[in-house]
Formats: structure tokens, C-alpha cells, sequence
């Protein structure tokens, strides 16, 4: 081989240079390196969001799952078993389970204004009806930051995130009978948000 022959094969092409920076940044992701989270943010956060904005339909989710995706690749990082080709769409991956729960909890939202507000889930909607839905939703949000910290907490994790009164006083660090005290006043006050009897 001639000289030139060696030297170019010494020369790494560009892909094994970029599977290389790719590896180095995932090193730095499993040691907490915030460099490697920054750069991390970086490279890949257009494309987080583009995917998110579509899967979600709505840019602030997309936001929120675009913070939430870096927050959590340190250690998501520690668990990626795979080589640099595939960091990306095990970042993806991420990605597309954090939109999908944030279209359950929609979800879980949606119900809950239903049962706050009497209607049947189930019942054939007209696109008045979804329009008022969301209304309602948007209504829930602004209703449930008018309360306390503790009865938001217990209407959150028990209408919202489907637990147990039980299982929430474990969350809450409170027992299980403060919790549906808190839980039943919570129900209450936003009915009369809702309703417009509690504003001022």
C-alpha cells in the first residue's frame, strides 16, 4: 500500500468521527457531565421538538417535552445499551413516551372536567359541545390554581393521575383520611369556580 493509501485510511471518515463524538457525549451523559447534557440540548433539540410539536399538535406541550426529554437523558443515558448510530433515536424514543403522557394526563383532564361538570363521556358531541370541552378544560386549569397547594395535590393525583386515596397519602406524606378531607373540599371549591359561584 502506498503511503497515501495509509494515510487516508489513518484519516477517520465522517461517520466513525461523528459515532465517536457521539459515544464521548454518551459518557459524559452516564457521568452527569453538564457539558454533555448541554451539548446534548444542542444537537438534538429541534428535532425533539418538531416531533413533539407533531405528535402533540400544540407548541407549548412540545416545549414542555422538549424540557422534560433533557432533564431526564442523564440517566435514561445510563440505561442505553446500544451503539452511537442508535442515540438518536433512543432520544427520539424518549421523546414519543413523553408526549404520550402528556396526552393521557389530557386525558385524565378531560375526564375529570366531565365528571366535575355532570356530562356522560361516552355521549355522541357536537362541535359545540367539544368546544365548550375545552373550555371547561382550560376553565380546570386556571380553577385548579386557585387552590391550596394540598388540595391541588390531592385532586391532581387522585382525579387526574387515577390513584387511590391510599396510594396518594403515601405520595403526599399525609395520612388517608387527611387526603379525602382535602380531596372532598377540593371537589367542592371547584365546582363553584366552575360554576361561577366562587368568583370574586
Amino acid at each position: 500500500m502506498t503511503f497515501l493509501g495509509r494515510a487516508l485510511r489513518a484519516v477517520p471518515s465522517p461517520s466513525d468521527a461523528e459515532d465517536e463524538e457521539i459515544s464521548r457525549l454518551v459518557d459524559e451523559l452516564r457521568a452527569g457531565a453538564f457539558d454533555g447534557a448541554a451539548r446534548a440540548y444542542d444537537r438534538w433539540h429541534q428535532r425533539v421538538r418538531v416531533l413533539a410539536r407533531r405528535l402533540l399538535g400544540d407548541s407549548a406541550s412540545a416545549e414542555d417535552v422538549v424540557q422534560e426529554v433533557f432533564v431526564a437523558l442523564p440517566s435514561a443515558a445510563r440505561r442505553f445499551r446500544g451503539g452511537a448510530p442508535a442515540f438518536e433515536a433512543f432520544v427520539l424514543g424518549i421523546a414519543v413516551k413523553r408526549a404520550r403522557r402528556h396526552q393521557r394526563a389530557a386525558a385524565r383532564r378531560r375526564r375529570a372536567c366531565e365528571r366535575l361538570a355532570g356530562e356522560n363521556a361516552h355521549a355522541p358531541r357536537t362541535p359545540e359541545q367539544d368546544a365548550y370541552r375545552r373550555e371547561l378544560g382550560e376553565r380546570l386549569s386556571s380553577a385548579l390554581a386557585e387552590l391550596s397547594h394540598d388540595h391541588r395535590a390531592a385532586f391532581v393525583l387522585c382525579e387526574i393521575e387515577g390513584l387511590a386515596a391510599a396510594e396518594a397519602a403515601l405520595v403526599v406524606g399525609a395520612p388517608e383520611a387527611t387526603v379525602r378531607t382535602r380531596l372532598f373540599h377540593a371537589r367542592r371549591r371547584l365546582r363553584e369556580l366552575l360554576s361561577g359561584e366562587g368568583a370574586p
